[in-house]
């Protein structure tokens, strides 16, 4: 058990160090419109893979929908839409997902 927190230890202060490394190196560089537009998209496909990794569930060979995460999901995305703000509608689209799972289907 110690060895597994040892590394999980050292994991995180090489990906911390190697990080610190990347914004120092690229600080001191002069980015392209091109560039800097790039790296502006990437943010939001991290974040756009992440949720449909979480959306589609593979088993058995076959992409399933989970309803309760797209549920969850659509209702998140249309309260920021309505409330503009981000923390309470995290909390209601947690909420509703949670509705979901637990009491329908």
């Amino acid at each position: 058990m110690f060895n597994q927190w040892l590394l999980i230890g050292l994991l995180s202060i090489s990906t911390y160090i190697s990080r610190i490394i990347g914004v120092e190196v690229m600080a001191e560089r002069e980015m392209s419109t091109a560039l800097r537009l790039y790296f502006n998209y990437v943010p939001v496909a991290i974040i756009s893979a992440l949720i449909i990794k979480q959306i589609l569930v593979p088993t058995g060979g076959h992409l399933i929908i989970s309803l309760p995460v797209l549920i969850g999901c659509l209702s998140t995305a249309i309260s920021i839409k309505l409330i503009k703000m981000f923390l309470p509608a995290v909390v209601i689209g947690a909420i509703i997902g949670l509705l979901v799972r637990n009491f329908w289907g």
